[in-house]
C-alpha cells in the first residue's frame, strides 16, 4: 500500500506529497517521490528555466498509465505563497491565472498535484505580450534520422555566432533540439516570430538537403528536419530546460554544450542520469540573462525575404 504522504522541507516551504509511492512511470518503476527527488536535485536550474514565466502544467494524475492534463490555470488548492500571473485569451475572451514560478516550493508543489511537465511561455510576468526568449526548435520529421538533427544544430550554431547571437542548446526530452536566445524585451510576438521564421529560412538556404520551413505538414519532406519557428508564437509553450517529460523513460529536456551534441542522445538523459549531471556541471544555462541579442538584424533579414516574396509574385 501506498504510504498516505510525506512532508518534504524545501527552502523555508513545506511541502506535504500525497501518495509518494505511486508509480508515475510503469516502465522504469519511477513514482511521485522520485519525481520529488529529481526536481529537489535541479532545483536552481528548474527555477532559473522558469522563472517569473507563465507556465502550463502538464499533469498525469494517475501516471503515465492515465489521462494528460493541459493546465493553465493554476490547480484549486494552492497555498497563499504559490504565485500565478494572469493572462488574457482573446480567441475565448476569458482569463486565467498561471502558476510563475519564483521558488523551488512552487515547482515542488506543482508536482504534488501530479505535474510532470513544466511548459513555460517566452515572456515573463512584467511583459508578458512582448518575449525576452527565442526559441529555435529543431523537429526532426516521421523520415528523419536523428543524425540529421547534430548536423542542422552546427548550422545554426554558425549562423549564430556570425549574428554575434549566444544560443543556449538543450535536448528536447523527444528526438529534437532546442536552442534558446535571450532578446531585448521590446517586440510582439508576432514580431518574434517574424525574426525567428528569417532565421529559419536562412538555416535552410545554407542545409537545403536537410531542412524545411514549409508550414503545412502536408508539404513537408517527411525526411527533413522542419525548423518550427511557429513556437515563438503567443500562447506556443515547450517543455522547460530541466522539465521531465512524460516519456516511459522518463527523460529530460536537458541543457547542453556545443560540442555535445555530436555525440549526445537524448535517451540518455533521463531522472536517473540528469541529478549527478547537474551535480557535475551545474546550470549550463544559468548565465543566459547575461547575453542579450538585439533582434533588428532578423527584422532586417524578414523585411528582405518578404520583399523577395512580393517580388516573384
Amino acid at each position: 500500500m501506498a504510504s498516505p504522504f510525506v512532508e518534504v522541507e524545501v527552502g523555508d516551504r513545506t511541502v506535504k506529497v500525497t501518495n509518494p509511492d505511486r508509480v508515475y512511470f510503469p516502465e522504469s518503476g519511477a513514482t511521485k517521490g522520485d519525481l520529488v527527488d529529481y526536481y529537489m536535485a535541479v532545483g536552481p536550474g528548474i527555477v532559473n528555466a522558469l522563472w517569473e514565466r507563465p507556465t502550463m502544467l502538464h499533469r498525469f494524475p494517475k501516471g503515465l498509465a492515465g489521462d494528460k492534463v493541459h493546465q493553465k490555470r493554476l490547480p484549486a488548492g494552492a497555498p497563499p505563497w504559490v504565485e500565478t500571473v494572469e493572462l488574457y485569451f482573446p480567441r475565448w475572451g476569458r482569463t486565467a491565472d498561471e502558476l510563475c514560478v519564483t521558488e523551488l516550493g512552487s515547482v515542488i508543489w506543482a508536482v504534488q498535484m501530479s505535474t510532470v511537465e513544466f511548459h513555460p511561455w517566452n515572456s515573463r510576468r512584467g511583459h508578458t505580450e512582448k518575449p525576452d526568449e527565442w526559441r529555435i526548435d529543431l523537429d526532426p520529421g516521421p523520415d528523419c534520422p536523428y543524425e540529421t538533427v547534430p548536423k542542422v544544430a552546427q548550422v545554426v550554431h554558425e549562423v549564430l555566432d556570425e549574428l554575434g547571437a549566444t544560443g543556449y542548446p538543450k535536448t528536447s526530452g523527444g528526438s529534437g533540439l532546442h536552442t534558446y536566445v535571450r532578446v531585448k524585451p521590446e517586440h510582439e510576438f508576432k514580431e518574434v516570430r517574424r525574426g525567428a521564421l528569417a532565421f529559419a529560412r536562412e538555416v535552410e538556404r545554407r542545409a537545403p538537403d536537410l531542412v524545411t520551413t514549409d508550414w503545412w505538414r502536408k508539404d513537408r519532406d517527411p525526411a527533413k528536419l522542419f525548423v518550427d519557428y511557429n513556437q515563438n508564437a503567443r500562447d506556443h509553450t515547450i517543455a522547460a530546460a530541466y522539465s521531465i517529460r512524460g516519456t516511459p523513460d522518463a527523460r529530460v529536456s536537458t541543457p547542453v554544450r556545443w560540442d555535445e551534441i555530436d555525440d549526445a542522445d537524448p535517451r540518455d538523459f533521463t531522472i536517473f542520469t540528469v541529478p549527478s549531471r547537474y551535480a557535475d556541471l551545474g546550470d549550463l544555462h544559468e548565465t543566459i540573462d547575461d547575453h542579450i541579442f538585439d533582434l533588428a538584424p532578423l527584422l532586417d533579414w524578414a523585411d528582405r525575404d518578404e520583399r523577395q516574396s512580393n517580388e516573384r509574385t
